[in-house]
């Protein structure tokens, strides 16, 4: 079924026909994932879980996302799992392991290079990352954030780390990379914390400069860590233009349980949908769907994974569905915005679980 959307650019679903794909979709990941992971199947059965049996995309189960903390999910054999990723989380906390087969890494792989390529266009782009090298280390288990690297690292050429080994700016490499790249579009990436901490601070205060005027940022991770400084969005889009002249700023959602399938922030600042994921809002009293503009628990909806059933889940994250198809950019799809983690949640994005030593 997805072989039809490599071909499509990746906003084009309206509603209906996004409803129809997902039905058909969710009901085959459903039942693979019922037959090949004991552990779902059984909770499944425990439930009186009539999943054969529904034909709306939001009464499909879900599971929370704390459930890869705490269980082995995994719907292939041990000798299929050719990568097992880590998610974020501070010192002490158990972490969610995701088991990827060839097939769900390569899905997610070119999902990830689909809805990016909206952003930052189909040709590769030199590209600079706000990020230390030491964070890539061992390529079969490694975590969210070193994950996150290397999927965004595979759509630039020249792929050059902006922090040294002690996570500080490195600005002879800074300024040779773009005194070398001076006439072409820069791509850089990183996570949002890391970025704020030791990036735009070693520049605000206005003693060095670096002309960023061409590049095109994406940053996630969370800004839970910035609350305190009071930085909110749009008070990081402009103090990172004020430093270094930087407009093309743009956000994304997602998490290492649906790596791949992430939300973008379009130019009118709206976070979307693609054509490989959906979203709905729950009443966290008693999981009923939220109707538009109304505040919830983000249920996440991704038709990628296939090595383990995390197709359908419920974060910690509170959010609200802002409108579909409707967006002024033009693409199709739900749009949202995030208000921050459930009260005594776990922290665990890329940035804000970041911690120094």
């Amino acid at each position: 079924m997805l072989e039809e959307l490599w071909e499509r650019p990746p906003f084009s679903m309206d509603h209906m026909e996004k409803t129809q794909f997902f039905k058909k979709r969710m009901q085959a990941l459903t039942i693979k994932h019922a037959e090949g992971c004991e552990a779902y199947g059984r909770l499944l059965d425990n439930l009186h879980f009539p999943f054969r049996e529904i034909h709306e995309v939001w009464d499909y189960p879900f599971l929370p996302v704390r459930l890869f903390k705490e269980s082995k999910l995994q719907s292939v054999p041990d000798e299929e799992v050719v990568k097992t990723m880590t998610s974020s989380g501070t010192s002490g906390q158990q972490v969610s392991k995701i088991y990827l087969d060839r097939t769900t890494a390569s899905n997610q792989t070119k999902a990830l290079v689909k809805i990016t390529s909206e952003f930052l266009g189909k040709k590769r782009l030199p590209m600079l990352i706000i990020d230390s090298k030491n964070v890539v280390k061992n390529r079969r288990l490694f975590s969210a954030r070193g994950a996150g690297i290397l999927g965004f690292s595979m759509l630039g050429y020249d792929v050059t780390y902006a922090l040294d080994e002690d996570m500080k700016l490195d600005l002879d490499v800074v300024k040779a990379f773009l005194d070398k790249h001076r006439e072409e579009t820069i791509f850089l990436f990183g996570f949002t914390f890391m970025i704020w901490e030791h990036f735009y601070k070693p520049l605000s205060d206005g003693k060095l400069f670096l002309d960023l005027s061409k590049g095109i940022l994406l940053h996630g991770g969370g800004f839970k860590k910035l609350e305190a400084q009071a930085v909110d969005n749009d008070t990081y889009k402009k103090e990172l233009n004020r430093v270094c002249k930087i407009e093309h700023i743009y956000n994304y959602y997602g998490m290492v349980e649906q790596t791949g399938s992430i939300f973008m922030e379009c130019e009118c600042g709206r976070l979307h949908a693609s054509n490989f994921s959906d979203i709905f809002i729950r009443n966290p009293k008693d999981f009923s769907l939220c109707q538009k503009g109304e505040k919830g628990l983000i249920q996440l909806v991704s038709m990628l994974p296939e090595s383990y059933p995390g197709h359908s889940i419920l974060s910690e994250d509170v959010g609200e569905i802002i409108g579909e198809d409707d967006c002024p950019c033009g693409r199709c799809g739900k749009t949202f915005r995030i208000y921050g983690r459930i009260k005594q949640a776990e922290v665990r994005g890329c940035s804000d679980t970041y911690e120094r030593k």
